[in-house]
């Protein structure tokens, strides 16, 4: 099982080759000078991969995806709801990082454990049933085969729906 596991990403990793990835981010509280010279927390880059729907595939790991916004200014001051403003709080704290406006950036996703989902554990949306490697996409949908996910995904990727 971890030989197709391997095998699906990889295929999926060559085919994506040319497409462009997404920024994976990470929360960095500021150290004791940068808090002193006004700083504040900031998010950081930590590498990039492609957004497979539920999946985030780089070139050694694959993540389940966390939270997803895009950098820039917060804008007004005066929220209705705390999580709007923790949001914009999110994309200011991006842009203090040296993301580019608008550019979309990943945080708190989750490193999958392959070799479990391969022993027959799972990890994250992956699973194993039937011999075969298992993907739940969505919290009411049922497992689906994980190849098939995989190059669903991979071509629309590549070639994205018109207006999408």
């Amino acid at each position: 099982m971890t030989e197709d596991l391997a095998a699906i990403f990889d295929g999926a990793r060559a085919r994506l080759a040319s497409a462009p990835q997404e920024a994976l981010g990470a929360v960095s509280e500021p150290g004791r000078l940068r808090a002193l010279l006004g700083s504040g927390t900031r998010i950081v880059r930590r590498g990039s991969a492609w957004r497979l729907g539920v999946l985030l595939v780089s070139a050694d790991a694959v993540y389940a995806v966390g939270e997803v916004l895009r950098a820039g200014d917060p804008g007004r001051r005066g929220y209705a709801a705390e999580s709007a403003r923790h949001r914009a709080e999110l994309r200011a704290m991006a842009l203090r990082g040296g993301f580019a406006p608008g550019e979309t950036v990943h945080l708190g996703f989750e490193e999958l454990d392959l070799a479990a989902v391969a022993a027959g554990g799972a990890s994250g949306p992956l699973s194993r049933g039937d011999g075969r490697a298992l993907i739940r996409w969505s919290a009411g949908g049922a497992p689906m085969p994980l190849s098939a996910y995989v190059d669903e995904r991979v071509a629309l990727l590549l070639e994205p729906p018109a207006g999408a």
